[in-house]
């Protein structure tokens, strides 16, 4: 190689590695690496304030992929000025660079813990291996090492500028924890804090007066907006506001309604507490349920209501159990809180007695369910006796929920009887002279996300109770009690107990901080950015950071559709049941056309839905009725974020009312279609006096043969080949024949096994019942066609 030549080649190499602040142990005098002085933590405060730094959840971390690279124009400069490398004694020196403490000690002080040094060393090493050219300066090195010129310890800058390229975070660490920094959540809302604003506290229990008493400033205010859970809240203050010729327009995350003909806006609003504008300037706010601040899902909108709103009067609403920590958390801002303690209006009992059986109902009792397989099944029983009954659940429209409240409430209809979950608990006013509890498990979601069943809540307890006896109704005193005798006693035991105090509100990380995180890991999924961000979010000890599964859900289902962060952002808010299928799909549709940039218009969400539609045949029409209602929800939320996109609201909101009406026929002869649907599957309902109605949670039906086992009029061994019948006809519902002996060991006792609704003692007691029953109904063996055989 000529002088030139060579020449050339060294003025392109690069620049020696930098030591990484003086972290690298430069070699010794005797050639062994010297200790280096003890570093900061990687995870500390750059500016010194690491004091408390959340180290983060490396498991988050996904690396990017590295591809081996190619010789350029120039060729492979480092062979041409060494020799090629011997892989094989390449792969010796890797592997002793890997089992060096030291090294491992210097990774962990540049972030690299246990499990983010070995992905990085993975990494590195199959670059090193697969690449058929490697830059200069590391081939020149690994020469060096090869030859016993170099140190294993001089590949650590390399080993890190690697690890960097695959976990870009590193390089950032300390800007992602500052845009993730959620200790100061009332410096977030600046126009709030240039004026000082008057909180009064309206504390009490449900049918106090609370509410009442706050919107009565909010009418008599110049301007005002009303801060509601539901859309129903918000549809009642609007409707309130403007019967009190006080114009207001109507916000909720589906609807604008604008009182003004020619759309100028109103100075009052009625809204759903998400929709809140903390900019616009109000004279009064009103913020509804206030206890929902610690809601796992929603509460950051609570948070964000009470600290952002620029009011000059903010009127707070909700149980007491809330006061302490509203008082603290506007101790933050500089303000004071003005408490208004409430009583009920009207006296409400507990009972001694339960209803024990359906054929005690009278004009008035609500029966309150935890899921909709129990409001079949005890509108089904009802029905049988004669009687009408009123039907509310969660996720009915709110236009058939209101049907079938004034149905209720009409003196003139025969209609006397309610059958709700807990739904009833706000947003309705209904004439209820008795709450029965079915049941007093209610499924609940945990602060991880998960699924669990328990008991009710003295806070929910009391929400529910309360709805009984309510003023201004024909009932002047509540009465609640339970549907089992054995359920009595709990009941009281929780009404008795205090409500836990609330001590954190709810936060959540917004589309700017997403978007800023999303700047720095411009590779990382939307799933991914959110889960790093959590994890290395810092919140004092009055916030938690709210849950984000659904989110995370949503932005996983959509990840492989071409869509820029802020519109992936905004369908992964979208407010949609993940546990609907059609909905789900529905929004992948949406987002999918919306990528294309082909605008969603009327007729293609009509070939979507099949519209137009007809009246549900069975229960199963009913519920996908209520499932297109949710899409028709999801366009109009949508259609006031892309107004482009969506286009074609004022007809989807026509057609969404005509299914309203449909569906509100459906539920009218839900009876019916439960009937129909019993029919369909060969089941049948549970008699009201049979012994374990209360523990059919999961789904309020049995086949005919546990229902006859049950009753005594199958034996064990019937039971047995009936179960070996049915089990091929079963697969899909994992169905497996038990081998039984008496009632106690039957398909219905291991399902009440596994909710642990029965245990062992329970089940022994049960069988010795059965066998009594069996003796005492027997037909005499020497009588009848049967003489002289016995039952086994």
């Amino acid at each position: 190689m000529s002088v030139s030549r060579c020449a050339r080649l060294l003025s392109r190499l690069p620049a020696a590695p930098l030591r990484y602040g003086g972290l690298f142990a430069l070699r010794s005098r005797r050639g062994g690496p010297s200790r280096p002085a003890p570093a900061a933590g990687f995870f500390s405060d750059g500016g010194g304030n690491g004091a408390g730094a959340k180290a983060p959840d490396t498991s988050l971390f996904v690396p990017l992929p590295v591809s081996p690279s190619s010789p350029g124009p120039e060729g492979d400069v480092g062979a041409e000025l060494t020799r090629p490398l011997n892989k094989s004694e390449v792969l010796k020196v890797l592997n002793k660079f890997y089992k060096r403490k030291e090294v491992q000690r210097l990774g962990a002080e540049n972030g690299l813990d246990a499990r983010l040094f070995h992905q990085a060393f993975i990494s590195f090493r199959k670059y090193i291996m697969e690449s058929s050219f490697l830059g200069p300066d590391v081939h020149i090195l690994l020469n060096d090492i090869c030859c016993g010129a170099g140190h294993v310890d001089d590949l650590f800058p390399f080993f890190m500028r690697h690890a960097k390229q695959i976990f870009p975070m590193l390089e950032c660490m300390d800007d992602l924890r500052k845009i993730s920094d959620l200790r100061l959540p009332p410096n977030w809302y600046q126009d709030a804090r240039a004026i000082q604003r008057k909180i009064v506290f309206h504390a009490g229990p449900t049918n106090s007066g609370k509410t009442y008493h706050a919107i009565q400033r909010y009418l008599a205010a110049k301007s005002g907006i009303y801060c509601g859970p539901l859309k129903l809240l918000a549809h009642e203050i609007f409707q309130k506001s403007n019967d009190a010729n006080v114009p207001c327009d109507l916000v909720t995350g589906e609807e604008r309604v604008c009182v003004d003909p020619e759309g100028r806006q109103a100075a009052h609003v009625a809204c759903t507490i998400e929709m809140c504008s903390v900019t616009t300037p109000y004279e009064v706010a009103v913020i509804d349920e206030i206890q929902m601040i610690k809601d796992p899902s929603r509460g950051w909108a609570w948070t964000r209501a009470l600290l952002g709103l620029c009011a000059e009067e903010i009127h707070v609403c909700g149980e007491a159990a809330a006061i302490n920590l509203v008082t603290e958390l506007m101790y933050t801002t500089g303000e004071e809180v003005e408490v208004r303690n409430y009583k009920r209006l009207t006296p409400l009992k507990v009972l001694d007695q339960a209803l024990e059986s359906l054929d005690n109902l009278r004009p008035g009792d609500c029966i309150v369910c935890f899921s909709k397989n129990d409001i079949y099944s005890v509108s089904r029983q009802i029905e049988t006796r004669g009687l009408e009954c009123a039907v509310i659940y969660g996720s009915l429209p709110p236009g058939t929920k209101l049907t079938q409240a004034r149905k209720f409430n009409d003196p003139d209809d025969p209609c006397k009887i309610m059958v709700a979950t807990d739904a009833i608990g706000m947003g309705l006013n209904l004439s209820i002279k008795r709450i029965i509890f079915n049941s007093l498990i209610k499924p609940t979601i945990n602060e991880k996300g998960e699924k669990e069943m328990d008991t009710i809540t003295t806070s929910q307890a009391l929400q529910i109770s309360g709805r009984a006896g309510r003023f201004s109704t024909v009932f002047g005193e509540g009465e609640v009690t339970t549907m089992h005798r054995d359920d009595l006693p709990l009941l009281k035991e929780i009404l008795n107990k205090s409500v836990d105090p609330i001590v954190t509100a709810g936060l959540h990380p917004t589309a700017d901080q997403i978007e800023m995180f999303a700047y720095h890991l411009p590779d990382a999924t939307l799933s991914n950015l959110l889960d790093i961000f959590v994890s290395l979010s810092q919140v004092d000890g009055l916030y938690f950071v709210c849950n984000v599964d659904d989110f995370k859900f949503l932005a996983d289902m959509i990840q492989h559709i071409p869509l820029n962060l802020r519109a992936r952002y905004v369908f992964c808010t979208a407010p949609i049941n993940k546990k609907q299928p059609y909905v789900c799909t529905s929004l992948l549709k949406f987002a999918r056309q919306f990528s294309r940039n082909e605008p969603l218009t009327f007729d293609w969400l009509c070939r979507h839905i099949n519209w137009p539609l007809v009246p549900p045949q069975n229960i199963k029409d009913l519920v996908h009725l209520e499932a297109v209602h949710d899409v028709l929800d999801l366009y109009l939320w949508l259609s006031y974020r892309f107004m482009d996109m969506f286009p074609d609201a004022a007809l989807v909101r026509d057609i969404q009312k005509e299914l309203d009406d449909i569906i509100q026929v459906g539920v009218l002869n839900i009876t019916r279609l439960i009937r129909v649907s019993q029919a369909a599957s060969g089941s049948v309902t549970l008699p009201d006096d049979f012994p374990l109605q209360r523990a059919s949670i999961g789904n309020g039906m049995l086949n005919a043969e546990d229902l006859l086992e049950a009753n005594g009029e199958l034996s064990p061994s019937d039971v047995k080949t009936q179960g070996h019948r049915r089990a091929r006809g079963s697969k899909a519902m994992n169905y497996r024949p038990v081998e039984a002996q008496g009632r106690a060991q039957g398909a219905l006792a291991a399902r009440l096994i596994q909710q642990g609704l029965l245990t062992q003692d329970m089940l022994k007691q049960l069988e010795h019942e059965w066998l009594a029953r069996r003796k005492g109904g027997a037909t005499d063996e020497n009588t009848g066609p049967n003489k002289g055989k016995k039952r086994k």
